[in-house]
């Protein structure tokens, strides 16, 4: 596997998007980016490519001039989050263990807020919700088809969920998967 990163210049450039036009797969941790003319058109032309997409956290609002991106590309419905503080749990749901994205993933605990997803696109299929205590749980982590892409979110993602090698597996599953590439059995270390 070969991995091209692109790093933000501030907030209003991305050099080296013409990556983009050769990727397998489009990983995208984008935070309130505010790029724009032949930068954004080139990230709208792989988005509508019907090329797979990775999305994390805060990707959902990750370029300011084209907060559609949420809705249209990943299915989403980004409004925010609940207030700093409380772990949120996410947690497979009932089908879950079926799809490949989840194997080996089973509850997650993340102490950055919970993202305000709900309701998400009727054709996405959530694969975890999340919770925190005494508000209704959200789409944490989800996949969906897009101009017959596979295109898969999660709002978790902050710093030290990368630490946590259940999110690190969790992604490396939504990498193969949304490439179409198999990916062996996972078992937990010192697991049978």
């Amino acid at each position: 596997m070969e991995c091209t990163l692109l790093k933000a210049v501030g907030f209003k450039e991305l050099p080296g998007l013409e990556a983009l036009e050769t990727c397998d797969v489009a990983l995208f941790f984008t935070r309130r980016l505010r790029i724009d003319g032949p930068d954004l058109d080139r990230v709208k032309q792989y988005c509508e490519s019907g090329k797979p997409i990775v999305a994390v956290r805060t990707a959902s609002h990750g370029f300011q001039n084209w907060l559609e991106f949420d809705k249209e590309i990943l299915g989403g419905n980004y409004r925010g989050h609940f207030r700093e503080g409380p772990v949120q749990k996410a947690v497979p749901t009932p089908d879950a263990e079926k799809h490949p994205v989840m194997n080996g993933i089973g509850t997650i605990e993340s102490e950055y807020s919970l993202y305000r997803t709900a309701p998400v696109a009727s054709d996405v299929t959530v694969l975890m919700n999340a919770s925190i205590p005494n508000e209704a749980s959200q789409p944490a982590v989800w996949v969906r088809e897009y101009r017959e892409a596979r295109v898969f979110y999660t709002s978790l993602g902050g710093p030290k969920d990368f630490e946590n090698p259940q999110f690190r597996r969790l992604l490396t599953n939504a990498l193969h998967w949304a490439a179409g590439k198999e990916l062996q059995e996972w078992r937990p270390q010192g697991g049978k």
